[in-house]
């Protein structure tokens, strides 16, 4: 029978103390790494969110509220147009449907924004202007088709914002401009399906293959400031009118933080 002696005795306890070490250090450093890491989910919510009179605002409901703005600033112009120029009763009333949404809720936004110091801009997107663009060179049946599909798109893009919006924001004044502009955005999806021109093959496969947009979140409430500009038409000589240039005022001390849940839900 083969001994064992002290060399091999003292190798084999060396290794086992190893993989005992081994073993406590792969099932400390999880809980290490959780326990101090900074950056998670729920610091950048604190880090990204200001105290307002009317509850936390995040850099999501920030955001939003600029989206809304941005909304109205072409969706507004494209139904005018589409009342001029659409081929069909449908269509006609789907621009009209846009007009008196936007018209609205734009009046909301830009009120929601006053109140929490926020500033809006005032033109659209470049994308947004493409969009125009496209719809202003259409005519007849191609123009109505163009229409219902480019701003059926917009709508169920922004549709699952208002959403997450709504679900997750801690400021009143926000949850009631959502609650409005999910009403406003589901009205005009309905009005858009039913000129019976929407491609939803076409909207199934975009929703498949699109990557998720990068975030832009608007920057936290620098004070009162105007804005920078009046609005820009998005044509030479359009035949349709934007509204008006928004500003920013400081919010009013006291009695509005009393009036937070009611006043503009």
């Amino acid at each position: 029978m083969r001994s064992i002696d002290g060399r091999g005795l003292f190798t084999g306890t060396g290794l086992i103390i190893a993989g005992l070490t081994t073993t406590l250090v792969a099932l400390f450093i999880p809980i290490w790494s959780y326990a101090d890491r900074s950056g998670t989910g729920v610091d950048t919510l604190n880090a990204e969110t200001v105290s307002t009179s009317f509850g936390p605002l995040s850099a999501q409901d920030r955001e939003f509220v600029t989206k809304v703005r941005l909304a109205g600033l072409w969706e507004l112009p494209a139904g005018q147009q589409a009342e001029e120029r659409g081929t069909t009763r449908s269509v006609r009333t789907a621009g009209e449907h846009l007009v008196e949404g936007h018209t609205f809720l734009d009046a909301r936004v830009r009120s929601v924004a006053a109140r929490l110091g926020l500033e809006l801009p005032n033109q659209p997107s470049e994308q947004q202007r493409a969009w125009l663009a496209t719809l202003s060179a259409a005519r007849g049946e191609e123009y109505d088709r163009q229409f219902a599909n480019i701003l059926r798109a917009a709508h169920g893009k922004v549709f699952g914002l208002v959403a997450q919006v709504r679900a997750n924001t801690r400021n009143s004044l926000v949850r009631g401009l959502a609650d409005d502009a999910n009403t406003t955005v589901l009205d005009h999806i309905t009005v858009l399906e039913a000129t019976g021109l929407v491609d939803f093959d076409a909207l199934a496969r975009d929703a498949a293959s699109a990557s998720a947009p990068p975030l832009t979140y608007s920057p936290a409430p620098p004070g009162p400031k105007a804005s920078p500009s009046p609005p820009v038409p998005a044509t030479p000589t359009p035949t349709y009118s934007l509204p008006p240039a928004a500003t920013a005022r400081p919010p009013e001390d006291g009695a509005e933080s009393g009036g937070a849940q009611g006043g503009d839900n």
